[in-house]
């Protein structure tokens, strides 16, 4: 009978051995991606590794290494396995699509490669910050990160949120689509796809997306241009919206956890409010309180945390330093400690995100 130390001992060794598997497997996703492999391979597929270096533009033998990669990981479909390497032909199965090259499907989560490459690049000075107890900047993460973040936000914010999440706000919802124009603002609107989809969806509305990123902002001002929808970005920090306001819906979309002084930010904005208006907070949906083991998003959240949202949140000092598990008790006391007379969880159901309306004010 197995000593039940060496039965956990092996049982984490195996979690680990996994892991490494998963996270290289990450890693030919984040190529497939980038190299926009899964493109060609569903617009011209199925390719044997000649066509798709040739219509990708790549070496030769790089491709066939990977398609051999993404087959053994069973991504890719292999028509005759027994064939010669270079005649071998590979399609991606239909049903993968939507995950890894429709970038505003719901079930698109390509991105997370980026997000776990970005993270991986930003590690050395990670491991310094927590020697010194400085932070990382969200620069220092690079493109990879900006990009994944916002490529894994994406088909939720350009859809869900003028579709679902603002029409289960009744009032917001008639108050963004009447005249008088309402004024909206988007804090920490990355690269701006909320921000796009709200211009869209409430064209009579005034609708401005702020952020600190400057690559971010440029990313963003980008995006509407492609997508012809004429709206404003402004690269300014949350606690300057006052001279903007007044407002009467601000939005915070999966970015107060990221906030050094996330009380002093909303007490900010609640200032920059018109009478009667509100902030919406989404941000995630982590268990009501800590307790371990936890479950798959609170691993994934806690994941992110300890390399990346901890550490952004602490380069500006002083810092609450609140991580990426910011719990409903967390948001209700800076929303008190910012003015604001309610702060309530909406019935908005929703994987990844818990949304909060805050409003009144002392």
């Amino acid at each position: 009978m197995a000593c039940p130390q060496t039965t956990a001992r092996e049982s984490l060794g195996e979690r680990l051995f996994d892991a490494t598997i998963q996270t290289l497997e990450l890693y030919g996703v984040y190529l497939g991606k980038r190299l926009g492999l899964y493109e060609l391979l569903r617009d011209h597929g199925p390719l044997s590794a000649p066509g798709l270096a040739a219509r990708a533009g790549i070496d030769e033998r790089y491709a066939q290494e990977w398609l051999e990669q993404q087959a053994v990981a069973d991504i890719l479909f292999v028509d005759d396995a027994a064939a010669d390497a270079l005649s071998r032909r590979y399609a991606l199965p239909s049903a993968y699509v939507a995950v890894l090259a429709d970038d505003e499907h719901p079930a698109y989560v390509a991105p997370f490669a980026e997000m776990v490459v970005g993270a991986a690049a930003a590690l050395p000075r990670v491991v310094d910050a927590y020697r010194s107890g400085a932070g990382v900047p969200f620069e220092h993460y690079g493109d990879d990160l900006r990009n994944g973040q916002a490529g894994i936000n994406k088909p939720a914010f350009l859809h869900d949120l003028t579709s679902a999440w603002l029409p289960a706000v009744p009032d917001v919802h008639t108050r963004l689509g009447h005249a008088p124009a309402a004024r909206v603002a988007d804090v920490g609107c990355g690269v701006g796809w909320s921000t796009i989809a709200l211009a869209r969806a409430y064209p009579e509305a005034d609708v401005v997306g702020y952020d600190l990123d400057a690559a971010s902002i440029a990313d963003a001002k980008a995006n509407a241009a492609t997508r012809g929808v004429d709206v404003r970005f402004e690269r300014k920090d949350a606690r300057q919206l006052v001279a903007d306001g007044p407002f009467d819906l601000i939005l915070v979309l999966e970015a107060l956890h990221d906030m050094a002084r996330p009380a002093e930010v909303l007490s900010q904005l609640r200032q920059a409010l018109h009478p009667g208006g509100c902030v919406i907070v989404a941000d995630e949906r982590v268990a009501e309180r800590f307790s371990a083991p936890g479950d798959a998003i609170e691993r994934m959240m806690y994941g992110w945390s300890i390399v990346h949202c901890l550490p952004a949140a602490r380069v500006d000092t002083p810092s609450q330093a609140t991580g990426t598990a910011i719990r409903p008790a967390t948001v209700r006391a800076c929303a008190a400690e910012a003015g604001f007379r309610t702060c309530e969880v909406l019935p908005i159901d929703h994987e990844l995100f818990r949304f909060y309306r805050m409003g009144g004010g002392q």
